[in-house]
């Protein structure tokens, strides 16, 4: 016992059981944090989706129903079918990540005033969702800043949709309030990873008479193929669990209630805690089997990135070896002109 002390602090005072003790000691609160407001708070909503309650229940008159909650979730028309609407969001969210992708891909060369551009375009990420929100509440009601724009161009207000409450329409408005909002953030990061490829691939492609779009398909897209898989699966789970947008501007209001919404709705007006929770659980099993499905169609779509990265790394190890030739050339020539 005394000889296990022994050893025990004289492991203590070494430099390796100093840096693991540090490292151990920097990263328990940290690690206690993110269990005490993370996973005991998921741990306690698993928990009362098996139960019929509400906030101000108390642990004993809680009714355990088992898998009732999660029943309900799938024959409610206002829980699971308002999933439905998350269409509308992954539509716009493509859209959202196609037109990110163009504008990276010319402000990641050199283009007059693109950085005010990027500036621009990224400004409404800053901006806090709820403030988004009332300014476009007022942008589409009617008589307001959109309809004044559309008589602009000669349009008559009143042939015009009522933007938030024509049904066939009002979806189509949040999204596009959601697509201005984020465009500029994923913008920022493509032209970010855009940047970091190596300007000799390109020249190797110019040697071999490759034009834009095929210098696009085959240097850039597999060369950020990381970040445009990022993207798409945080764009994605985000259109699933959309909740600012229609909160604020119509309340869930004419058939915008998307499933955070109805969640809302559920847990903290009709106080049904159980139900509430069984949806968000349902959610993220959703969402984890959506990222699951995206990661596994991304490996099989960039499955030939590698090899097409190496055959130009050749390529440019080809340049190099050329340039080199040439200077060697040149220098011979100068030394033989010295020497006549």
């Amino acid at each position: 016992m005394v000889i296990a002390l022994e050893n025990t602090r004289k492991w203590i005072k070494s430099r390796k059981g100093q840096q693991i003790l540090i490292c151990v000691g920097f990263a328990a609160i940290p690690l206690f944090l993110l269990f005490l407001f993370t996973y005991l708070p998921f741990g306690e909503m698993v928990k009362f989706s098996f139960y019929k309650m509400k906030y101000s229940t108390p642990v004993d008159k809680r009714v355990f129903v088992g898998w009732k909650n999660y029943i309900d979730v799938f024959n409610r028309k206002d829980c699971f079918g308002a999933l439905k609407l998350s269409v509308y969001y992954c539509v716009g969210a493509i859209i959202q990540l196609i037109l990110s992708l163009y504008l990276a891909t010319i402000l990641s060369f050199k283009v007059r005033g693109g950085n005010l551009f990027k500036g621009l375009m990224f400004f409404p990420y800053l901006i806090s969702g709820i403030a988004i929100g009332f300014i476009f509440k007022f942008f589409y009601t009617r008589g307001f800043v959109f309809d004044t724009m559309l008589q602009w161009i000669g349009l008559n207000v009143e042939n015009l949709p009522y933007w938030l409450k024509d049904q066939r329409i009002n979806n189509w408005s949040l999204v596009a309030t959601s697509v201005w909002r984020y465009f500029g953030q994923n913008m920022v990061l493509f032209v970010g990873a855009i940047m970091s490829v190596d300007a000799e691939l390109y020249e190797a492609a110019q040697l071999d008479g490759a034009n834009k779009f095929q210098q696009f398909k085959n240097i850039i897209l597999p060369s950020i193929k990381t970040i445009v898989t990022l993207n798409i699966i945080l764009s994605i789970t985000g259109s699933l669990s959309a909740f600012e947008q229609p909160y604020v501007i119509t309340d869930g209001a004419n058939g915008t209630g998307t499933y955070f919404v109805v969640m809302n709705e559920i847990a903290h007006t009709s106080q049904k805690v159980g139900l509430a929770s069984a949806m968000a659980v349902i959610l993220l099993l959703i969402i984890f089997a959506c990222t699951i499905l995206q990661k596994l169609f991304f490996k099989y779509i960039f499955r030939d990135a590698e090899s097409e990265e190496e055959s130009y790394e050749a390529k440019r190890a080809r340049i190099k070896a050329q340039k080199a030739a040439a200077k060697a050339e040149k220098k011979a020539l100068r030394q033989a002109k010295v020497g006549n």
